[in-house]
């Protein structure tokens, strides 16, 4: 009976589609694990492929491609240890979601995914079969269980693996980040421990992929669910774990447990690491944004330096007659303590031609919404032209309160590849700018300090499209309109939810119609990081048509 066993786990961070780019970085920790003596090298959950793929995985030309690229890679790494890796796997009409183990030269044994998640962000009833409960596999003399993902979330998958002979339990995931998630997944798998007496090994990926970031953080527990390693949260890493049998069961040999950072640190980097990764992943290099002198493009500014380097952002102020010398001031002084180009543009002259163009149409009329908006439009039509003529990415700044109930203007500060803070309610903005004046980690690009001014973070929000405008004109208090929206979005709650927290029944019916008013909007708005189980897009999908309302 073997008495040490060394597993070779690759945390890494591949690109949806590019299987010969995933393929190469499978390579090179496979050589990894063959130069450290490793018996296995395990990689994650449809590692060839990338994930989530979604509907590209159901193509058959292109599933048939990452086969193509799982055969070769079991040729290339005939010579050394076992290598698992995750991919699609089609046998006759059926398509599975599979882990693939390649020994020899060939693929020896497949373990096929049986528990399908079918909620927030994963749809993958509609994707794959699922496949039987079955037994373990082995390497060596040693019996290896591999539940995949949301197998680990159910007792059946990892109860069958030990009551067929598996002798300990290896779990590949592809689990994107939500704010908590960390102890979800150890309390789900401390139980899967107490539950077949196995030790377990989570296996997580890195990195962005459109809305999610698969935030790392591999682990694993011995008997008992003693934690006995943790890999770096987001980090891309290869590191070597050993188990040892003794004659009573193999135990993880104790290894460095990475700590885990707070949450509003993790928020920050998953706001940073998503953007790095869906411009590095997309092929641009560059960004600009329109920078108001307030705290959402200030804040978007900061992760975009960080994230690119401040050589790599572009901000542009683009004032008009409403726009304060405080907000001039305020805007300049975030572009220089970040070392941003700073443009500065005005629209006045140019929104005068348009409101005089429309002259002849709008007699008789107010002046109302309309020509605030025009003011919003024209400056997303020249950051627009700015992005078409010099390749940058035009970064939306719309938070999370602005997206949910509608405070933006569609084809103006809505235009946009990307939202950094989609995901982040208003007072989480002011907290996370706090957050980053005192912080400064070596993931970030951009300086030390203080980079967001005081007065920034101090001054009453404000869009600047008439005189004297405050948000609070047209919206509750941040305050009150965050707590309201986390109950009726994050919660999927209700108006009498909000009336028995102490809010005001009228200002919750209120908020929900512009909720449900705003789904057009929200339905052609840029993707941004997911940072919560509430976020827009994929967890929370509504008709646009809905004339329902809550009756309560």
């Amino acid at each position: 009976m073997a008495t040490r066993f060394r597993i070779t786990l690759g945390q890494l961070n591949p690109t949806v589609g590019d299987l010969a780019g995933n393929a190469d970085l499978a390579r090179e920790a496979w050589r990894a694990g063959k130069a450290a003596g490793a018996d296995l090298v395990a990689l994650p959950e449809m590692f060839i492929t990338g994930y989530n793929a979604q509907d590209l995985v159901m193509k058959r030309a292109f599933h048939l491609d990452a086969m193509t690229h799982v055969e070769q890679l079991a040729a290339d790494c005939a010579d050394g240890p076992a290598l698992a890796i995750g991919a699609p796997w089609a046998e006759g009409t059926e398509l599975f979601n599979a882990y693939l183990i390649l020994k020899g030269g060939k693929i020896a044994s497949r373990t096929l995914k049986h528990e399908l998640p079918n909620e927030t962000v994963f749809d993958e009833v509609r994707i794959f079969d699922s496949g039987p409960l079955g037994g373990p596999y082995s390497v060596g003399d040693t019996r290896i269980g591999s539940p995949i993902c949301e197998d680990a979330w159910h007792p059946d998958v990892s109860e069958t693996l030990a009551e067929t002979g598996a002798e300990f339990l290896l779990v590949p995931n592809g689990s994107p980040y939500y704010r908590g998630k960390m102890d979800t997944r150890l309390n789900m798998m401390v139980a899967r421990v107490v539950e077949t007496g196995l030790p377990l090994i989570y296996l997580n990926m890195v990195g962005g992929q459109d809305d999610q970031v698969f935030d790392g953080g591999s682990f694993g527990l011995n008997t008992g669910g003693k934690l006995a390693f943790r890999m770096p949260v987001f980090d891309a890493q290869t590191t070597h774990v050993d188990l040892e049998n003794h004659g009573t069961g193999w135990q993880i040999v104790q290894g460095e447990i990475a700590p885990e950072p707070d949450a509003f640190e993790q928020d920050y980097r998953v706001m940073t690491q998503g953007l790095r990764d869906y411009m590095a992943k997309t092929g641009f290099k560059k960004v600009l944004l329109g920078m108001s002198g307030g705290i959402d493009s200030a804040i978007v500014a900061t992760i975009a330096t960080d994230a690119l380097g401040a050589e790599n952002v572009r901000c542009v102020m683009l004032p008009s007659e409403y726009t304060s010398q405080a907000s001039l001031d305020d805007a300049e002084a975030c572009a220089r303590a970040l070392g941003c180009r700073y443009d500065h543009v005005p629209i006045t002259k140019g929104r005068e031609a348009i409101t005089q163009t429309l002259t002849p149409l709008f007699e008789g009329t107010q002046a109302d919404l309309t020509e605030e908006n025009i003011q919003s439009r024209l400056r997303g039509l020249l950051l627009m032209a700015l992005s078409n003529k010099f390749g940058e990415m035009l970064l939306t700044t719309g938070n999370k309160s602005e997206v949910a109930v509608g405070y933006a203007t569609i084809y103006g500060d809505m235009a946009g590849g990307y939202n950094p803070i989609k995901d982040l309610y208003k007072m989480r903005v002011f907290e996370t700018c706090c957050w980053r004046n005192a912080n400064h980690r070596d993931w970030m690009m951009g300086p030390a300090g203080a980079v967001i001014p005081d007065n920034i973070i101090t001054k009453a929000p404000t869009a600047e499209l008439r005189e004297d405008q405050k948000d609070s004109d047209s919206l509750p208090d941040y305050p009150i309109l965050d707590a309201i929206l986390e109950i009726l979005v994050d919660r999927n709650g209700s108006i009498a939810d909000c009336v028995a927290a102490g809010y005001d029944r009228e200002t919750a019916r209120k908020v929900e119609h512009l909720i449900y008013v705003s789904e057009y909007k929200r339905f052609q708005s840029a993707p941004g990081p997911r940072l919560t189980k509430g976020a827009f897009w994929l967890d929370r999908r509504y008709p646009i048509v809905n004339r329902w309302r809550d009756p309560s």
